[in-house]
């Protein structure tokens, strides 16, 4: 009776070896990918990305300030792509993660509505400075996941969902798909479709196929959906343009430009007052504004970055990112450097899971991501045409992608969280206001933690919070304002 020897264990294979210092440098082979694979990824995460260098100066551009000034249209395409070309290189270096950022949605529309109202423009991007400056002091004092961890899952989620359903209301009326009731109207309905209560005009059909479009190439998993859209329905109104007589398309008309290339405009870079805004809405306003940009940021580039990390399977066996802090403070600089450049807080786009899903693995696909921004700098005539019916349907498709992505991680069964995360979620779009939202959220978690017996669940922070958005809103009765 003979016995075999057993069958030798395979040992784990050894990481390919770096074939050039590039690769040393990205850890390219240690990852698993090559550099065809992270090239053609930068591309994919730039075509579905790029939307916001349009997208972005329709937003801030149809805002004013307290003294009625609004921002040139030109110099915001400029500071957009600069920035995000500038953020995305640094987190590819910095970083070696495939994250791209730029301007951040959501961000950009508390800076518009509820920042530059009361406000010079120069105060309000002071304010998302001061805002970067306390994200990269909470990442430097390791206080950042702390932080993060005071706010329930829930709520945090709540916060997303608000955000996704006010850029998509956002969408609706600067398309003029929905539109404002006159007070002369004596009515207390405060939206109707179209500006007479039915769809008129080529401008709203526009958007109209627009929506259709981008929601069909997203459900075919086409990548660059938004873009693709964006591109397709600009063509459409510049063929209805030329054959209809168009009153108004609103800030922009889609007519092909004398020289689609033009030298950048950097008029914006720069124009900041750091706390010039505390002089014209007082300190605990000021504060507030501030925190309210730092939630929005905050909690959206978290999500971000851990969703991408581990699509891009950089996260270990505990679930951890490795390198976490150099990403976060990354992250908390690009916030800074879109105040600083008046493009509003740039933060990571969920987007670059298009270029992950084309084999990226490090941060060589952020480089060529970057590069494509900064060739950009130069196309802003071509930007400058693209009409907002054109492009605010990506608003309505970014807002469904954050609510879908969050509203199954909230616990509906249980009240005292699902209660402040829908009236989160619900008080953002109805009173034209994030920071109501968060406000309400978390004054009604903490009181009903408080009213179940639970006090002893709610994080000392969120006591905190709460209290000083419960005085904020007290201010009025209390003459304090």
């Amino acid at each position: 009776m003979s016995s075999s020897a057993p069958a030798p264990v395979d040992s784990p294979k050894p990481p390919p070896y770096p074939s050039s210092g590039l690769d040393r440098f990205f850890k390219i082979s240690e990852r698993g990918s090559t550099v065809a694979r992270e090239v053609r990824g930068g591309f994919a995460t730039f075509f579905a990305m790029a939307y916001i260098i349009v997208l972005n100066p329709i937003i801030l551009g149809s805002a004013k300030d307290m003294y009625g000034h609004q921002l040139d249209n030109g110099q915001l395409v400029t500071a957009t792509a600069l920035t995000a070309a500038f953020t995305t290189l640094l987190m590819g270096v910095i970083g070696n993660v495939p994250i791209a950022l730029a301007a951040g949605l959501g961000v950009n529309t508390v800076v518009a509505l509820q920042l530059a109202p009361r406000m010079s423009w120069p105060d309000a991007m002071g304010m998302v400075v001061l805002a970067g400056f306390v994200v990269m002091l909470l990442v430097a004092t390791g206080l950042r996941e702390r932080v993060m961890n005071a706010v329930p899952l829930g709520l945090r989620k709540g916060i997303a969902i608000g955000i996704g359903l006010f850029i998509m209301l956002i969408g609706l009326v600067d398309s003029g798909f929905v539109s404002r009731i006159p007070d002369a109207a004596h009515t207390t309905v405060p939206l109707q479709l179209g500006s007479d209560g039915h769809l008129n005009g080529w401008p709203v059909l526009v958007f109209v196929l627009g929506v259709l479009l981008t929601l069909s190439l997203i459900v075919r998993k086409v990548p660059g959906a938004i873009l693709i859209s964006i591109l397709v329905m600009t063509v459409v109104a510049m063929v209805i343009n030329a054959l209809a007589d168009i009153p108004s398309w609103g800030l922009t008309t889609p007519e092909w430009p004398g020289n689609p290339v033009a030298t950048p405009d950097f008029g914006l870079i720069g124009q900041v007052s750091l706390f010039g805004g505390f002089s014209k809405v007082g300190i605990l306003t000021g504060v507030l504004f501030v925190f309210t940009v730092l939630l929005s940021c905050f909690f959206d580039a978290m999500g971000t970055i851990m969703g991408v990390a581990d699509e891009a399977k950089l996260v270990d066996a505990d679930g951890q990112m490795p390198g976490i802090n150099k990403v976060l403070l990354v992250d908390g600089l690009a916030v800074a450097a879109g105040g600083a450049s008046s493009s509003s807080a740039t933060t990571c786009f969920v987007e670059s899971t298009a270029g992950v899903g084309e084999g990226a693995r490090t941060g060589l696909a952020n480089v060529v991501t970057g590069g494509l921004f900064t060739a950009s700098l130069f196309l802003t005539p071509l930007a400058l045409m693209v009409p907002s019916q054109a492009a605010t349907p990506a608003l309505l498709a970014v807002g469904f992608l954050i609510l879908s992505g969050s509203i199954t991680a909230i616990d509906w069964k249980d009240y005292t969280i699902a209660i402040p995360a829908f009236l989160t979620m619900v008080m953002m779009p109805f009173t034209y206001s994030i920071t109501n939202g968060i406000g309400i959220g978390f004054i009604t978690f903490t009181v009903l933690r408080l009213a179940a017996g639970r006090g002893r669940e709610v994080p000392a922070a969120m006591y905190a919070v709460s209290a000083v958005f419960a005085f904020y809103y007290l201010m009025p009765a209390l003459g304090l304002t």
